[in-house]
């Protein structure tokens, strides 16, 4: 779970996170979310020229680019949205303080002794970065005081590879939590991380849990692994245990008429039908809105570029549940219904 599928900068795990944020709150914390939102454009963008700067030099023209509102640094594009972030820095926000984090960054990378660019790179100064909104969170959400828990089960949750996330944010404590993996391995690492958290052995074929056990489930890039019968079990089995509400996140989806079925040796590699997929989901009593996450990113900030363009994320809900409306911290692009 690293470069840009990082949860602390993947765009489809923040928005996740901010998933629940809305159910426990509201738009309470929208302004937060939003921020948090920039911060991942943001790093984006950091992520590509860390693939590509040499040294502390390059690091230097990036930084006065950006500090003379420049668009280019030596041949490397600064976007316009860059900018406006970097305009906005520090911010109070939510009652805690947003620093410079990119100015500080690029402070840091553009000293002498420095080098963050490449696989040899300072991962401390980075590590430094990336953590920026998991101290912010973790601050405000300590502050709150309990709230109504909801219970929350995530299938193929591997090694608690998002759930450390939400341990460190801090949005942990207002959860009842399941995750269920099918590798034995990835759940004893799990619970030798959370030695407090629920960690099942299963099957997402066939759940350990009874119907409507769980308020919500949460899905990450799990159903294009699987063939056509498989994805369809999934989808009812999914359905089965949860009351009220998905968040799902597919890494490869688009919009066309069928699903194209891939297989790859033991598993598959499938591209799924946005509409075919809203469709298997409405048959169980799920609708919803679905994100194209690169239209999300462009049309709320305007970065052309993403990391992945047939990357979605679908938020559904129960036909006979109430369920608090989720905006991404502010009105989001409806792509699909």
């Amino acid at each position: 779970m690293a470069d840009v599928e990082d949860p602390r900068l993947n765009v489809a795990s923040v928005l996740s996170r901010h998933f629940l944020g809305c159910v426990l709150w509201g738009d309470r914390h929208g302004e937060l979310m939003e921020a948090e939102l920039r911060f991942a454009v943001v790093l984006h963008w950091l992520l590509e020229l860390r693939r590509e700067v040499s040294g502390f030099e390059d690091w230097r023209a990036i930084g006065a680019a950006l500090a003379s509102g420049a668009d280019n640094a030596d041949g490397w594009p600064v976007p316009a949205c860059v900018h406006r972030v970097r305009a906005t820095l520090p911010a109070r926000v939510a009652g805690t303080t947003v620093p410079d984090y990119l100015g500080r960054f690029l402070a840091r990378a553009g000293e002498s002794d420095a080098d963050v660019g490449g696989p040899g790179g300072d991962a401390a100064a980075w590590e430094e970065l990336a953590n920026t909104f998991v101290r912010l969170w973790a601050e405000v959400l300590a502050e709150v005081e309990d709230s109504t828990r909801v219970s929350l089960i995530e299938p193929a949750c591997g090694s608690a590879n998002d759930y450390r996330f939400l341990a460190a944010t801090g949005l942990a404590r207002f959860l009842d939590y399941t995750g269920v993996d099918l590798c034995a391995a990835n759940v004893a690492n799990a619970r030798a991380r959370f030695p407090g958290t629920r960690f099942e052995e299963g099957n997402v074929f066939a759940l350990p849990a009874a119907d409507r056990t769980f308020d919500y489930a949460w899905v990450h890039d799990l159903f294009e692994h699987l063939s056509p019968e498989g994805f369809e079990a999934a989808v009812a089995e999914v359905c089965r245990v949860t009351r009220r509400g998905l968040c799902l996140g597919f890494f490869q989806m688009d919009e066309i008429g069928e699903h194209v079925v891939r297989p790859v040796e033991d598993y598959h590699l499938n591209t799924l039908s946005l509409t075919r997929t809203l469709e298997q989901f409405a048959r169980h009593g799920f609708v919803g809105q679905a994100l194209h996450l690169g239209t999300f990113v462009r049309l709320r900030f305007g970065r052309e570029r993403t990391p992945n363009p047939q990357a979605y994320l679908l938020v559904l809900q129960a036909r006979d549940a109430s369920v608090p409306p989720f905006t991404g911290g502010r009105d989001a692009p409806t792509v699909a219904a």
